[in-house]
């Protein structure tokens, strides 16, 4: 690239300036795009920056500054926190590549390496139970990185973003990763309102332009018209044309009722303008187009499509590539057993890699997916067929992504994407530095109407929405730290709030400025012979009694009143040790000014009041059901603090927190051995699908079924007192996979447990995972019995697959 010389002089200017940028940017693959060298001169500012950029722009490069500015100091650290425990090893691996394993540290819960070293990457959820327990392990911290932080928008999970962003010290500078989000400003206000100085960095533009194509009639033809209109996105007319008299406008209104019934093809069928699997493939393969990325949005169908794709004998590698897939494949899979390998269709999956072809989704054994990632990374595999889940998670640019529908099943019915899922996908095609631009392909079907492609195409085209909800863990654990009335003030501070009342966030930041004044002012007026403040108060009232008795024309009983004040006051003044002080008057100053501020202060407060929303009110709510059942009490000040119970519940985190304490606190638990503590826990993390419904299932014999039994009572009390306090409620304890955790934890094999779940692997891993992740904070917390078989069931359950796969 050719720079003017006055490109040239503002470089070479900025290099001066600002050093440290510039040697980092001298390191990097490529020149930095404006907006990562506008991030990085924010961070090399001591500012704290929000990034918001397309999937694929290059955001991680703001994050790496931010560690390497770290590293220039003599014992600053730097976390990394990631949404999902598959892109915290992966970055871990980076990082360990780049500084060294003795420098680099992992924790994900289930996995704890070097916690102690520099550069820590993490889930979010560790690093807000290292902030609530005031962990050393924060001495020293410099940055933290939440990447993905769009994550906060998700319903179950979102909360803990906006925690760790609230409850890190000033002092820690925040690099805050998100997707292209329609709100991003609206998000920066709120960081700028909580964390103070942040730069908001917004870029719309992808390093590898997006091509975009729709699939119709055997061949590709381009969303937009290429002509001279290309620039205003008009729809290319062609698509019409290629209809052959077939309607491509806009889907009735009636959706599948009626005479739509039945008008969509199933993915790859034949007929009607839609090419089948294969012949897609091969045409990808004859355009260049491949390494690809085909979301089908269901895992059955990411299955059907690698076996349909096998069947008709395509193969896409050649001999020396299929060498080397074997050879990675074999060193990633050598730890499991033979048995395990034949029940996880072993030789099928081997097969469609060896021939460039798996499928990646949540379904999969973790190490299989990893496999997966690896070999389409290195482009051994050329096609992928994903469900929507890899669009969040670790890095695997394609050349081009398809998309066989643009509707998926959301739980209950057929579903439009939405413009922000169709950006996120999309976000996967071109490769920086290989390939001059991504190709997203789009199947035709009969009723597809390229104007609302065209509107899914649109930019930012997503609101990020807080789902943040005061938890009984996170009430106990912030009453505990900081009181009840400050820890609403907290809550004020929250996205949340902050997007119902913008002006809330910003009052609740001057409220504490004024505490902290105020405490300040309190300090500076502090005597040695007494209370100040008492004495100061004295003197505020008769100078307000002065000023009344100056006012107007008082009758004399009223004068008389006044007076008899004034002498009472004069000679409580008198007597109050603090008249004595040589230093009264100095003390005085600081109290008038205290007390002025503290004027403005209850006037601010106040002001509060009266525009706090639901997160204070359903922290109330939460707060007296935990005062309800004995989880908090108030001290002989008066004061909101924690019991013996509610220590327990701050160690419990998740959906049931307060379910899990109760059961522990009532000894509901007691007797269980360790399987049987292994089936509960299943039973409580476990989240029943709507088919569950209906359906019998197995129990484990003996003392768990009184313990479930118990459990279930335990829970209805809950249900009931929520219910009373006007808080949601929840869902009763599912026992659908108790027997099959119960099974594992006594030792069966993978193929019985399987067989009488009819599980995916990955599902039970996934649910082994949770399984142990709650029998650790069990273990912790319970009494000698019960933690005894928690430290067990965690050693039973943790074999196998699952002991294989549990850093994924």
């Amino acid at each position: 690239m050719t720079l003017s010389p006055a490109e040239r002089y503002a470089l070479s200017r900025d290099r001066r300036r600002q050093p440290r940028l510039a040697e980092f940017a001298s390191g990097q693959r490529f020149d930095l795009d404006p907006f990562q060298r506008a991030a990085c001169a924010a961070l090399d500012e001591d500012r704290s920056v929000l990034v918001a950029a397309p999937t694929g722009a290059g955001k991680t490069v703001v994050a790496e500054f931010a560690v390497f500015l770290a590293m220039q100091e003599p014992d600053a650290k730097v976390f990394y926190t990631t949404p999902i425990k598959a892109l915290s090893n992966q970055k871990y691996q980076e990082f360990v590549d780049t500084w060294g394993a003795d420098q680099v540290g992992l924790l994900t819960g289930d996995t704890n390496v070097n916690a102690g070293g520099r550069i820590v990457v993490m889930t979010t959820e560790v690093l807000r139970n290292m902030l609530y327990a005031d962990s050393p392990l924060l001495d020293r911290l410099a940055y933290v990185v939440m990447d993905e932080v769009h994550y906060l928008a998700d319903r179950f999970r979102g909360a803990v973003w906006e925690e760790v962003i609230i409850h890190l010290p000033e002092s820690v500078r925040l690099v805050s990763l998100s997707a292209t989000v329609s709100n991003a400003e609206e998000f920066g206000d709120w960081l700028q309102a909580v964390r103070g100085d942040t730069d908001v960095i917004v870029s719309e533009a992808r390093p590898v332009p997006l091509e975009q194509h729709v699939l119709v009639r055997g061949k590709l033809v381009d969303l937009f018209d290429s002509s001279g209109q290309a620039a205003t996105h008009r729809v290319n007319p062609e698509l019409r044309r290629l209809g052959d008299g077939r309607s491509l406008g806009v889907r009735s209104q009636r959706g599948r009722r009626g005479s739509d019934r039945g008008r969509h093809p199933r993915a790859g069928a034949p007929g009607q303008g839609r090419m089948d699997r294969p012949e897609a493939i091969a045409l990808l393969q004859s355009q260049h187009l491949l390494p690809a990325i085909v979301f089908v949005f269901s895992r059955v169908g990411c299955d059907q499509a690698v076996r349909q794709v096998l069947r008709s004998g395509i193969r896409l590698t050649e001999a020396s590539e299929r060498e080397e897939i074997r050879r990675v494949v074999e060193s990633r899979v050598r730890v499991l057993r033979d048995d395990d390998l034949a029940v996880l269709g072993y030789w099928d999956w081997l097969e469609g890699l060896q021939r460039g072809v798996a499928a990646h989704h949540a379904g999969m054994l973790p190490a299989f997916k990893e496999v997966v990632e690896e070999l389409f990374v290195r482009k051994l595999v050329k096609v992928v067929f994903a469900t929507e889940t890899l669009a969040l998670g670790v890095n695997m640019p394609a050349r081009s992504v398809v998309l066989e529908k643009l509707e998926k099943f959301n739980g209950e019915a057929r579903v439009p994407i939405t413009p922000g899922e169709y950006t996120q996908l999309t976000g996967r095609a071109g490769r920086r530095g290989i390939d001059v631009e991504g190709h997203s392909v789009i199947h035709w079907a009969d009723g597809l109407d390229p104007e609302a492609v065209a509107a899914l195409a649109s930019r930012r085209s997503y609101p990020l929405n807080s789902s943040f909800k005061p938890t009984y863990n996170m009430a106990v654990n912030l009453i505990d730290q900081f009181g009840r009335e400050r820890t609403r003030q907290i809550l004020e501070l929250s996205f949340a709030q902050f997007q119902a009342d913008r002006a809330v966030v910003d009052l609740a930041r001057t409220l504490r400025k004024q505490e902290d004044s105020m405490a300040g002012f309190e300090e500076a007026m502090r005597c040695h012979l007494g209370d100040f403040a008492e004495y100061s108060a004295i003197r505020r009232r008769i100078a307000e009694l002065e000023r009344e008795g100056a006012k107007g024309n008082p009758s004399h009983a009223q004068r008389d009143r006044l007076q008899q004040e004034i002498a009472d006051r004069r000679k409580a003044m008198r007597a109050h040790p603090c008249n004595g002080c040589a230093e009264r008057e100095a003390h005085a100053r600081w109290a008038e000014r205290w007390w002025r501020l503290k004027r403005d202060h209850d006037q601010l407060a106040s002001r509060i009041r009266t525009r706090t929303g639901q997160v204070a009110k359903r922290f109330d709510r939460v707060t007296d059901v935990l005062a309800a059942l004995g989880y908090v009490e108030r001290d002989p000040s008066g004061e909101l603090v924690s019991t013996a119970a509610g220590r327990i519940l701050k160690r419990i985190y998740g959906e049931r927190d307060l379910l899990v304490a109760e059961c522990l606190r009532r000894g509901l638990w007691d007797g269980l051995d360790s399987a049987g503590l292994a089936a509960m826990a299943a039973a409580l993390v476990y989240e029943p699908r709507r088919d569950d419904r209906g359906i019998e299932f197995r129990l484990p014999r003996g003392p768990f079924r009184a313990a479930l039994e118990r459990t279930s009572d335990a829970w209805a009390v809950l249900d009931d007192l929520e219910r009373d306090h006007r808080l949601q409620g929840s869902e009763p304890p599912s026992a659908v996979l108790s027997q099959a955790m119960h099974s594992w934890a006594r030792g069966a094999h993978l193929g019985k447990v399987l067989e009488d779940t009819e599980l995916a692997a990955g599902d039970f891993v996934r649910l082994a995972k949770q399984v142990i992740d709650l029998l650790d904070q069990v273990s912790i917390v319970a009494d000698a019995e019960v933690g005894a078989a928690a430290r067990q069931a965690i050693d039973e359950v943790r074999r196998g697959v699952v002991i294989d796969s549990v850093a994924s």
